[in-house]
């Protein structure tokens, strides 16, 4: 058994977390060490597990109750463990190792609180949970929405996603599409005698290149939505005119729309290669997003926490499945996420003291 301090330093107490191994699919070992660590050096709380995830909460009866959420699993390890620390003049004191940033400082914060806040003025619930890095249908917090509805109860929810310490509220809403095109095949040396495919999904590419992106405010967060080209296929040899091509497109929206009307405005920017009846759409992948929700009263009180810094969040979080639900929900994490999965993934120890400060304050 991994024995984790959760009275000690936060920044120890990630360290421990990031040393045992939890890539996707493989986090017994962390479940089990997590669920001993809450048992056996909190008070107060209900602790139940299901599976590869360990679930806590507090019954006091308080006005309000905030659910603190991370997962325990990480991608492949890179030959980026057991962490270590560096102190160097440009970026300070630094933890290293797979899972430092997303998201095992953020997990260390919640479960040092969890043991060591003396009086919260809210309800607690802390969910830790496995497959996050995978395909959603493994997603543990999926998981316990299926099949433990009852412990997604809040007012406010927070994410430890690494966000360097900054609130990231909300989500931007993400789908992709596939457009196809289809022709006659012939010998290029007699191309007249084909359709080239490929040639049809010009006018897409012109139309993308050309696109002028929303920027909208919801909360005081801007938003900036995307719409690109990422993959393209099509070809069968160097003789030969193609009869089948397509272009994947990725749409990353603001939170104010929904994934129906999101596919509508695609389908609107691309009417015109459309309308031809040469070239077909169809939805391959989509995820709505989340309203940040800052109004609410619980969440505006983590705001004035944070000395009212906020920003919106461009990526797609598990933030999303809290707002469908009607809670209010943040990203909020130690960690600069551009470092999250690489090799060299590290955090500033500084930025772990003060996201527990943060939420301490927040939460007494």
């Amino acid at each position: 058994m991994n024995a984790l301090d959760l009275h000690g330093d936060p920044i120890d107490l990630t360290a421990a977390l990031v040393d045992i191994h939890s890539e996707s699919r493989d986090e017994t070992a962390i479940a089990d060490a997590v669920e001993s660590a809450l048992r056996e050096q909190t008070t107060g709380f209900e602790i139940v597990r299901h599976g590869n995830r360990v679930l806590a909460r507090t019954n006091r009866g308080l006005d309000s109750r905030v659910i603190l959420a991370g997962h325990l699993d990480t991608v492949p390890i890179a030959a980026n463990l057991p962490s270590r620390r560096t102190d160097d003049a440009a970026e300070g004191e630094v933890l290293h190792g797979c899972g430092t940033v997303d998201m095992k400082s953020g997990d260390a914060v919640f479960l040092h609180l969890a043991a060591t806040l003396a009086d919260p003025r809210h309800d607690l619930t802390l969910i830790f949970y496995d497959c996050e890095e995978i395909a959603a249908e493994y997603n543990g917090l999926g998981v316990i929405e299926r099949e433990l509805p009852q412990w997604l109860s809040g007012d406010v929810a927070i994410l430890g996603e690494p966000t360097a310490g900054q609130i990231e509220a909300g989500c931007q809403g993400t789908l992709r599409v596939r457009l196809t095109a289809t022709g006659t095949r012939a010998h290029s040396a007699r191309a007249w005698m084909g359709d080239n495919a490929i040639h049809k999904l010009g006018e897409v590419l012109t139309t993308l290149a050309g696109y002028s992106p929303r920027r909208v405010d919801i909360d005081g967060c801007e938003y900036r939505e995307g719409l690109s080209a990422v993959g393209i296929g099509g070809g069968v040899a160097g003789n030969v005119v193609p009869d089948a091509a397509h272009v994947d497109v990725n749409f990353r929206f603001a939170p104010d729309r929904s994934i129906e009307t999101a596919l509508d405005h695609v389908r609107e920017v691309l009417a015109g290669p459309l309308a031809s009846g040469a070239v077909t759409l169809e939805l391959t992948d989509s995820a709505a997003g989340a309203l940040p929700g800052l109004s609410h009263p619980a969440a505006a009180a983590l705001v004035d926490a944070a000395q009212g810094r906020f920003r919106a969040k461009y990526g797609w979080t598990d933030v999303s499945r809290f707002s469908a639900l009607g809670i209010p929900a943040v990203n909020l994490g130690p960690g600069d996420p551009s470092l999250a999965h690489r090799v060299d993934e590290r955090v500033p120890v500084a930025q772990i003291r003060e996201v527990t400060d943060l939420l301490r304050t927040y939460l007494s």
